[in-house]
């Protein structure tokens, strides 16, 4: 079995062939599609929104695989950057620029890694999920506070940018840890 079909898309929807460009474009298009809803379920919360994006990101992350994944959040950046309204607060290279441009480059280094360990087993597992999904959450911080840090000083990009976010981050880790592996067990069957 290929790397691609260890995922969930993989193993629902197997490339082959002909159909594998098709395939990816589809997967492509809805993966953006979902970002950008998910981008606007949003609660106000300032310099950085509370959004579903993050758990987005990282679940398709799991689903896709590290190379999919990839494209797809490439795909969502340049569709926000060409200013299709996409974000949560805006659109364009001046929004992309703004305060939460740092966590938009997170989140395609997040979406890779998550990909990455789902591709090498770890969304079988609840632990394991657990675990990886905290490890994407870690890797959209790291560019979010460092460039937040830049328009807010870096205590207050911790204090704004970060710390209200982890009890959510943990809730979105344990149920990707929960919906992941129950997925692979009715695949399984």
């Amino acid at each position: 079995m290929s790397q691609a079909n260890m995922t969930v898309a993989g193993t629902l929807w197997p490339a082959s062939g002909v159909n594998s460009a098709l395939r990816a474009a589809i997967l492509v298009a809805a993966g953006t599609l979902a970002l950008a809803v998910a981008a606007k379920v949003q609660v106000p919360f300032w310099p950085v929104p509370v959004t579903l994006q993050s758990l987005v990101v990282l679940a398709l992350g799991a689903a896709y695989g590290w190379r999919l994944a990839g494209v797809t959040l490439v795909a969502y950046l340049l569709e926000g950057a060409a200013g299709l309204p996409v974000f949560a607060g805006g659109s364009g290279l001046a929004y992309m620029m703004g305060p939460t441009g740092g966590y938009l480059v997170g989140f395609l280094a997040a979406a890779m890694l998550v990909g990455y360990l789902a591709e090498k087993g770890a969304d079988k597992r609840s632990i394991t999920m657990f675990g990886a999904m905290l490890a994407g959450a870690a890797v959209i911080y790291v560019p979010g506070i460092a460039w937040l840090s830049g328009f807010t000083g870096l205590e207050k990009a911790v204090a704004v940018g970060f710390v209200p976010f982890l009890v959510g981050d943990a809730l979105k880790a344990a149920l990707a840890a929960a919906i992941f592996p129950a997925i692979w067990s009715l695949l399984r069957r």
